[in-house]
C-alpha cells in the first residue's frame, strides 16, 4: 500500500499500520469478489490504490468530519464497491455510514466486506435514490453525502440533495472539462435548496487527468416532490 500512504501523505494524512491492513484486506475482498461479479474495472494493485482508495480520500480536502458534529452522517450514494465511502470509514471510523446501490449484487459485497473489515456504524441500503430519497429515515437527515460518477450535476443533484440536511454538504468527484456541465445545473441546485460552495481542483500528482470536487451546501428545505420518480431526473433534469 505505499501508492496510497504516499498520496495520503500530501494530503496530509498519516496512515499507520492498522490502517494499511484495512486498505489491504479491502483489496483483496474487491479482486476476489470481482473474479465473480463486475464490481469494478479497477483491479490492478497500485490502480485500486490510486484510483478507488487515494481519490477517495481527497474529499478531506473539502470536508473536515470533526467540524459541528463528533459522529457525522454520511451517506454515498451510488456507491458501487464501496468508493468513496469505505476508505472515509477506514481513516474516521467514527463517521456513521450508508451505502447505497440500486445493485443487489454489489450491497450483497458490501454487507460481507462490512463484516470482513469489523466496522460498525454502516447500513446498507439496496435501492434508487428516486425512492429512498422519500423514506423518512434518510430524506434531509446526512450531514455529508457523497457520489463519483453517478450523473450530470443537474440530475445529480436531485439525486442527493434530497438527502442532505439544512448545514450539510453535497460532494461529488469529476474529471475533465466540467464548467458547462456546472453552469448548466445552477438552476437545479437552486430549486431543490441547495448553494454551489466551490469547485475545487484535486492537485495530486497522482491525478493528471484534471479532477474536482464539487461542492454544493443545503441552505433551504427540498420540495418534498424530488426528487421525481425513476428515470425522470435523467431524462429530464431540471435546466
Amino acid at each position: 500500500m505505499e501508492k496510497l500512504k504516499s498520496g495520503a501523505a500530501k494530503l496530509g494524512l498519516q496512515l499507520g499500520e492498522k490502517e494499511l491492513a484495512l486498505f489491504q484486506t479491502y483489496y483483496e475482498e474487491l479482486t476476489d469478489w470481482n473474479q465473480r461479479m463486475n464490481l469494478t474495472s479497477i483491479t490492478g494493485y497500485e490502480a485500486v490504490q490510486i484510483n478507488h482508495f487515494l481519490d477517495s480520500l481527497t474529499v478531506l480536502s473539502a470536508w473536515e468530519p470533526s467540524v459541528g458534529n463528533p459522529k457525522p452522517e454520511v451517506i454515498d450514494i451510488g456507491t458501487g464497491a464501496g468508493v468513496p465511502g469505505i476508505p472515509l470509514k477506514i481513516i474516521f471510523p467514527e463517521i456513521r455510514l450508508a451505502l447505497m446501490d440500486s445493485t443487489n449484487k454489489k450491497t450483497t459485497f458490501l454487507n460481507h466486506l462490512k463484516q470482513k473489515l469489523k466496522m460498525d456504524d454502516i447500513k446498507v441500503i439496496t435501492g434508487r435514490a428516486e425512492e429512498v430519497a422519500h423514506r423518512s429515515p434518510y430524506r434531509e437527515r446526512f450531514d455529508l453525502v457523497l457520489t463519483r460518477a453517478l450523473a450530470p450535476m443537474a440530475t445529480l443533484v436531485e439525486l442527493t440533495l434530497p438527502f442532505c440536511k439544512i448545514g450539510g454538504k453535497v460532494i461529488a468527484h469529476k474529471k475533465g472539462n466540467i464548467a458547462q456541465e456546472i453552469e448548466s445545473a445552477k438552476k437545479a441546485i437552486n430549486v431543490l435548496g441547495g448553494k454551489l460552495e466551490e469547485v475545487k481542483p484535486v492537485d495530486l500528482p497522482e491525478f493528471p487527468d484534471h479532477r474536482y470536487l464539487v461542492v454544493v451546501d443545503k441552505i433551504a428545505p427540498t420540495h418534498e416532490q424530488y426528487p421525481r420518480r425513476s428515470g425522470m431526473p435523467v431524462k429530464k433534469p431540471i435546466i
